[in-house]
């Protein structure tokens, strides 16, 4: 059997899923290994829970194929595809208690009375709610109804997990909560999750594998770190990373033997660059996040445009080489509008851009 050899636990191969002449998501493969932790990620729009749809069966796609642990589930009903799904709305009955949430499918299924409990006792301590299992819906914070709709997937005792953007509707504080919640359930459970998201924070905190999409396409596919510090074009660089990473345009000129990058008749070294250095001339963009660009009198003329603080430390936004910066400083030093200070710049954390290609070099 051709799936059968491969150690993937979901494989998605050369999928289409097309309205007409309108083409969604195009020849798309994907290969996520057994308990791995993958989370696509990008803006609405960008084919991610389309994607996610597809695999849960949700959708009917217009080619390719979809394995789940070896097996050819592409026409096969969501019910039969053992997955467990977990929607950015609730979608509890409200009539029911907890429990009776828990039970439901089970019950449909025709499960035993005794292994029904099991299950249901099983989930409620592992997301901490057994002692809301007597109570309605109506009677729970927004937290815990999500944790009642992830226990609702959790009893059905499936090989893989799906989260459609399940945080979205809470607020900042319980998304934290929550977000270490479902990193906890993982590594308890180790059974293969696809998580949906917008968000940059849960796909970098949670994912072993971030799939960064835009316009249906895998735009790179890496651990956190990777896409992080080595981003693969200009939309990934720009699209992860709070705040943003700074863009800035210029051009690559040599001096006895060394690169540098020159904007504005400012010049900075690249010795460490990990990546290919074009030649002298060429028109390039630098990218280089907040963080790695440290503030102090000595280093690269620059000039403070906004002291913003943030807590722990301090945003500055700076005119350098004639283009906006942005770096990170300490937050017990005052900046004032105009002052001038130097800057050093961490440049084997920073990334060249081919213009035209939006590439990294």
């Amino acid at each position: 059997m051709p799936g059968a050899a491969r150690a993937s636990s979901v494989s998605v191969r050369d999928l289409r899923l097309a309205y007409g002449a309108l083409t969604v998501l195009d020849r798309l493969s994907l290969d996520i290994a057994e308990g791995e932790f993958i989370v696509l990620l990008g803006p609405s729009g960008c084919g991610k829970s389309t994607l996610l749809n597809c695999v849960a069966g949700l959708l009917e796609i217009t080619d390719g194929q979809i394995w789940i642990k070896g097996r050819n589930v592409t026409w096969e009903e969501p019910k039969d595809r053992g997955i467990g799904m977990v929607f950015q709305s609730y979608a509890l009955y409200p009539q029911m208690t907890v429990r009776g949430n828990l039970a439901f499918g089970l019950r449909n299924a025709g499960l035993p009375k005794a292994e029904i409990e099991t299950r249901i006792a099983r989930a409620a301590e592992i997301l901490q709610i057994e002692p809301l299992l007597e109570r309605k819906p109506a009677a729970l914070s927004g937290g815990q109804r999500q944790r009642v709709a992830i226990g609702r997937a959790l009893v059905r005792d499936v090989d893989v997990f799906l989260f459609d953007e399940p945080l979205s509707n809470l607020d900042a504080k319980l998304r934290s909560e929550l977000r270490v919640e479902i990193k906890r359930l993982h590594q308890q459970l180790r059974n293969t999750m696809i998580y949906v998201t917008h968000d940059q924070i849960e796909a970098l905190t949670l994912a072993d594998r971030i799939a960064v999409m835009r316009g249906g396409i895998i735009q790179q596919l890496a651990d956190p770190k990777t896409i992080y510090n080595r981003p693969a074009n200009l939309f990934v660089a720009g699209f992860i990373g709070s705040p943003a990473m700074t863009f800035l345009k210029g051009r690559i000129a040599e001096r006895g033997g060394a690169s540098f990058f020159e904007a504005g008749g400012a010049a900075i070294a690249l010795d460490g660059y990990q990546g290919e250095v074009p030649p002298a001339g060429r028109e390039v963009i630098l990218g280089v996040r907040p963080e790695h660009v440290s503030v102090g009198a000595e280093g690269a003329p620059a000039t403070v445009d906004i002291d913003e603080p943030m807590g722990s430390d301090s945003l500055l936004w700076l005119t350098f080489g004639g283009q906006s910066l942005s770096a990170r400083a300490p937050a017990e030093h005052g900046f004032g509008r105009g002052e001038k200070v130097g800057l050093g710049f961490d440049i084997s954390k920073a990334s060249l851009f081919d213009p035209r290609s939006e590439q990294r070099l």
